[in-house]
C-alpha cells in the first residue's frame, strides 16, 4: 500500500524512517497511549459522520412523508 492518500510518493524506507523517529520522540511507552488516543478520535468521527447521515434521512423521510400527505 505504497500509494496512502495523504503521502502518495511514500514509500517503505520512507514510513520505516517516520516509524523510528516517533519511537526516538515518543519512547515505547507513549506510543500505545498515543495509539489509544487516536483510535479514539477515529471512533468519535465516525460516530458523528453516521450521526450526521442518521440526521439527514430522518429529514428526507419525513420530507417525503409530508409530500404523500399533501
Amino acid at each position: 500500500m505504497t500509494n496512502l492518500l495523504l503521502f502518495p510518493s511514500l514509500g517503505g524506507g520512507e514510513i520505516l524512517i517516520l516509524a523510528l523517529l516517533i519511537l526516538l520522540l515518543f519512547g515505547g511507552k507513549k506510543i500505545p497511549e498515543l495509539m489509544k488516543g487516536l483510535g479514539k478520535g477515529v471512533k468519535s468521527f465516525k460516530d458523528g459522520v453516521n450521526e450526521a447521515k442518521d440526521e439527514i434521512n430522518k429529514a428526507k423521510d419525513e420530507l417525503e412523508d409530508d409530500k404523500k400527505t399533501n
